[in-house]
């Protein structure tokens, strides 16, 4: 019964409701009205019911007591929005920043634009890793130059050199294959102008990157019909292939020059050293001091021997004979004779300083002995300085350093060139980057005044 007493009142008090807000609100305030009401009534019917004996205040107020609402005290509703010169000049600029530019872009790509062909080249500065003469001399290491990879780096940077396209473009008339098409003035390029824009051109044109190897070099050349790609692709193999022999030919021509500057070096060497030695026999009249300093020393241990029996045989003589025996004076007579003689020889091998007949045996021996010094030490240096001379002759009669091809010129038969899909998205991509930034840009700047 408590509840639907409730319910009733809550009836009365949203007819009460909607007849007041039907004279001072319009239609969609009143369906908000009414549905507030409604909630009302739903949270009075859930609330428990009130112990008998004790009523709300608001309840013995009466039921309009109890749900009247305060219409002041809800915030209007928001209208409906209404198409403004803002947004008309965001929808504009969108369409000028960004969908038109993007229809032009693809216009241009799909109906002007020329084919491009791509042409293509592999290749390493391969060198030859054979021995020399020079490895059969104490491991002496060859003349080989720079490694291959340095190799890859100077052609690398060659390819893009100024001095290779001013070539090519003599040879070829690059700008007449490159500006073929005249319809196309953002791809193709101008038909006059200095060789740096020539340069520039090529740098777009032709690309240049190292393969997955060591020592690999990929190259990719661009036109607008694939016989000028291969035409192009191919002079570039063949000036790539001579500068690589024009490097390899320096290199050799160096080390013939080194080697034959050592050469040269080493026979005046030898030949000082060997007139020295002929000098010093020719002044003491010795062919080999050695050979005559074991003659003379042979010739005192046998002087030195005989003194040793003379003195024995004296002393055999002395305790058998008289002091006055003749074979006593005669035995005497012969030891002073060998005495002498062992004294002068000891002079010549210098043991007494020097004899009255010239040098010291021993100081001649010694002379002797570095001058020999010098004359080996100088066939030495000149054997080796040869056999280098003979290595270098021999390294330049074959190529120690070539360009070889793993893959050879191609010719296209499809343009590859340009990629339409991929620029058209990076165009797109980039105009509506920057058209969102330039709205964020003036929102903000509205929003702060």
């Amino acid at each position: 019964m408590a509840r639907a007493a409730v319910s009733q009142k809550a009836e009365e008090g949203r007819r009460l409701s909607r007849a007041s807000s039907s004279r001072l609100v319009p239609a969609r305030k009143r369906r908000i009205y009414t549905h507030l009401l409604s909630w009302q009534a739903g949270c009075a019917v859930n609330a428990p019911t009130p112990k008998v004996g004790k009523t709300s205040p608001a309840l013995r107020k009466g039921p309009s007591a109890a749900f009247a609402v305060d219409i002041s005290d809800v915030p209007p509703p928001v209208g409906a929005s209404r198409l403004r010169f803002r947004h008309v000049a965001l929808i504009a600029s969108f369409l000028s920043l960004v969908l038109v530019p993007v229809a032009v872009a693809a216009w241009y790509l799909w109906a002007v634009a020329a084919d491009q062909y791509a042409s293509r080249v592999g290749f390493s500065v391969r060198q030859e890793d054979s021995g020399s003469a020079l490895d059969l001399l104490g491991g002496l290491s060859s003349l080989s130059g720079s490694s291959s990879s340095t190799d890859t780096d100077i052609l690398y940077e060659f390819i893009q050199s100024q001095r290779l396209v001013a070539d090519l473009d003599a040879e070829l008339d690059l700008r007449a294959m490159w500006s073929k098409p005249d319809s196309d003035p953002v791809f193709a390029l101008p038909a006059e102008g200095p060789i740096e824009e020539l340069v520039d051109y090529w740098g777009r044109m032709v690309t240049s990157a190292y393969g997955t190897g060591p020592g690999l070099l990929e190259i990719e050349v661009r036109a607008f019909t694939p016989e000028d790609a291969f035409v192009i692709t191919n002079a570039l193999f063949e000036r790539s292939s001579q500068i690589v022999n024009d490097i390899s030919a320096i290199a050799r021509d160096d080390s013939i020059r080194y080697a034959r500057d050592d050469l040269t070096e080493a026979e005046e060497r030898l030949r000082t050293a060997r007139e020295q030695l002929t000098l010093f026999r020719n002044r003491n009249q010795l062919v080999n001091p050695e050979l005559d300093l074991q003659s003379q020393a042979g010739l005192l241990s046998n002087l030195q021997q005989q003194q040793a029996t003379a003195l024995i045989e004296i002393d055999l003589l002395a305790d058998q004979t008289s002091s006055g025996d003749p074979r006593l004076e005669q035995a005497r007579r012969r030891l002073e004779v060998i005495e002498r003689r062992i004294e002068a020889e000891r002079q010549k091998l210098g043991f007494g300083g020097e004899s009255a007949g010239g040098r010291a045996f021993a100081d001649l021996v010694g002379e002797y002995e570095r001058l020999a010094v010098d004359r080996e030490f100088a066939e030495t240096a000149y054997t080796s300085a040869l056999a280098a001379y003979d290595g270098a002759l021999a390294e330049a009669r074959r190529q120690t350093r070539y360009l070889a091809a793993y893959t050879l010129p191609t010719l296209a038969e499809t343009p590859e060139y340009p990629r339409r899909v991929l620029l058209l998205a990076m165009i797109a991509g980039f105009l509506f980057l920057a058209w969102s930034i330039l709205v964020l840009i003036i929102y903000s700047l509205r929003d702060r005044r």
